[in-house]
């Protein structure tokens, strides 16, 4: 059930953009322990105008092919998140050419009452999904 929302520059093609979506889904089932079946992902383009994103001061030098993923979702252990982090880093590296320092992760929590998933049913609340 996490939301995942993908923040890059325009110019990626159909195909970039849906392997980055797979590798994620890919790292975020295994870290979070979620059904495979648990896909929500928004891609969102921006001109590079649009989208500044600097580094906090940490050094790092960030290129065109800068990712942002913001996660809204349950919360998770100190550990599963570690593992997404370290993961996903790796993966997007390895697999879609995207460099650790062009990757920016934040998760937003919240609860279950604060899902519907459709039929206006709050479904982690009436039993539904657990």
């Amino acid at each position: 059930m996490p939301l995942l929302k993908f923040h890059v520059f325009e110019g990626k093609s159909e195909e970039e953009i849906k392997h980055i979506l797979n590798v994620t889904h890919e790292v975020m089932v295994e870290a979070f322990e979620v059904p495979a079946s648990d896909r929500y992902q928004l891609v969102h383009e921006h001109k590079k105008h649009q989208m500044v994103m600097e580094d906090t001061g940490l050094g790092y030098e960030r290129t065109d092919n800068f990712l942002l993923i913001h996660m809204i979702s349950r919360e998770r252990t100190k550990k599963q998140i570690t593992k997404f982090y370290e993961n996903l880093a790796k993966d997007l590296d390895k697999k879609c050419n995207i460099s650790p320092a062009d990757l920016m992760i934040s998760i937003s929590s919240n609860d279950d009452n604060d899902w519907s998933f459709g039929g206006g049913k709050a479904q982690f609340l009436t039993g539904e999904l657990s």
